[in-house]
């Protein structure tokens, strides 16, 4: 509690901006620090030397196709676990991939997950990091070619388990599952199939990150070689409240949160775009030279990804890609043409850069599953017409307790929160006017490790 209250006369109603500096967890970091760029290496080349990890490839040779590589994935991981103390699972995901669209014929498969337990049997949330383990050429069919993929995305396979290994020797409050999944250039086959799972079994997956083509750092058309920024892509109006039509509960329910959020100006304060800023604030201060870019939409134009699938079931997720990409590298057969190397090979990825993208992963994931759980029930008070701003709201009903909550502040046109107001209760009132300014509470413990933030409905 002496740590916070230091922090508080330091940080009460400074801009964010000037925050960055002064909030570290010692353990965070060193956990961050601890990442390393070789063993993030060496993953990708021992994924790349498996030739094809193609959705449709080999299932049964021991050296060569995606059932060579996904049971060597299972057992680095397993290897990961045992620094666990118990507290991580390894496990097998397997189901049978119908025939339809990019896959031909019923297919079983496999994805990864390694689930370290949360330690307090009163929080049951739950926080995912994800990237995919298959990869393609320029014939999404062809399950023979050399599809080294080491780009597009054992860079993203790479993070999930190099943070894994690193954090499986600690604990948290909170359940963090390192997952890889296969099927995702045939059409997100498995993270649909988590997702699914997450929504039927209630899980309460308070978010998800998917790391995907995060190992480059030339753009192909502007020569331009960036190191130091990673994209982070988040949805505005969130998919469930405009995916439902027609005259049905769930379709009114729908509109009424549609309605609300973009009534109130919120339709850059989704779920998805609060863990954007949560991740560009966070990891801004843990992991040195890197610039997180906030993107405000669900992808890149023509593209998709395995946070989809979350998002549409209800979930908060975002996607991780590097800032300027290299198509001659992606979904290409390996040639050289006309004095050009196409193809992505394991010499065009940026090591040093992917341990900084693995870096923001572990900073982001490691402070959200040791705070306390979102405050609940976050109201505006719309009661009178005042220049004045109230806001209630509710403690989270398990979890860790929180030691307070802070109110957030930014001008409309902010895309970042500027300023922080720290409340022992739970109601706070502002002299400055919710017409002019936008509001958001999270949850704080006394170590100072801060909860996503939740945007306020209207109420009285």
């Amino acid at each position: 509690m002496k740590y916070l209250k230091i922090l508080l006369l330091s940080l009460l109603t400074l801009p964010a901006s000037a925050q960055t500096t002064v909030r570290q967890d010692p353990v965070i970091k060193q956990m961050v620090d601890e990442v390393s760029s070789q063993n993030i290496e060496a993953i990708i080349k021992k994924l790349v030397s498996f030739k094809t990890r193609h959705t449709l490839s080999d299932t049964t040779s021991k050296t060569e196709g995606i059932g060579a590589a996904r049971n060597w994935i299972k057992a680095e991981l397993e290897k990961y676990a045992a620094a666990s103390g118990g507290r991580m699972t390894v496990a097998f995901d397997a189901f049978v991939q119908p025939a339809g669209g990019r896959v031909d014929k019923p297919t079983v498969l496999k994805n990864i997950l390694a689930t370290l337990k949360g330690a307090d049997p009163s929080d049951n949330r739950i926080y995912i990091v994800s990237g995919h383990y298959d990869s393609r050429v320029n014939d999404v069919m062809n399950a023979n070619a050399v599809e080294p993929g080491a780009v597009d995305d054992a860079s993203g396979t790479a993070v999930s388990m190099e943070i894994c290994r690193v954090m499986a020797k600690h604990q948290f409050p909170a359940t963090i599952i390192f997952m890889t999944v296969p099927g995702e250039e045939q059409g997100l086959n498995g993270s649909t199939h988590v997702a699914k799972l997450a929504k039927e079994g209630h899980w309460n997956v308070d978010a998800m990150l998917n790391n995907d083509i995060v190992g480059n750092t030339h753009g192909m058309d502007n020569d331009l070689k960036d190191n130091t920024h990673v994209r982070v892509f988040s949805e505005g109006v969130p998919s469930t409240a405009i995916a439902i039509k027609g005259d049905t509960t769930d379709a009114r329910r729908a509109a009424m949160a549609i309605n609300s959020l973009v009534g109130n100006g919120g339709e850059n304060d989704s779920p998805s775009r609060q863990l954007a800023r949560y991740v560009k604030e966070t990891a801004e201060r843990y992991v040195d030279h890197l610039d997180v870019k906030m993107i405000y939409r669900r992808d890149r134009y023509l593209r998709g990804g395995d946070q989809t699938p979350f998002l549409q079931n209800g979930f908060t997720a975002v996607r991780f890609t590097e800032m300027n990409e290299d198509f001659t590298h992606q979904h290409q057969d390996v040639r050289t043409e006309k004095g050009i190397q196409y193809g992505d090979l394991p010499e065009f990825a940026d090591y040093n850069y992917i341990q900084k993208v693995a870096r923001m992963n572990l900073s982001v994931l490691a402070n959200l599953a040791s705070a306390p759980a979102s405050p609940q029930s976050v109201l505006m008070s719309t009661s009178g017409l005042t220049n004045k701003s109230t806001l209630h709201w509710e403690a989270p009903k398990s979890g860790p307790k929180p030691a307070g909550y802070y109110v957030l502040m930014r001008e409309t046109i902010s895309p970042y929160w500027e300023k922080k107001f720290f409340v022992a209760g739970t109601e706070y009132t502002s002299a400055y006017s919710k017409d002019n300014y936008f509001f958001a509470v999270q949850s704080v413990d006394a170590e100072g490790h801060e909860s996503l933030p939740v945007y306020p409905k209207a109420g009285r």
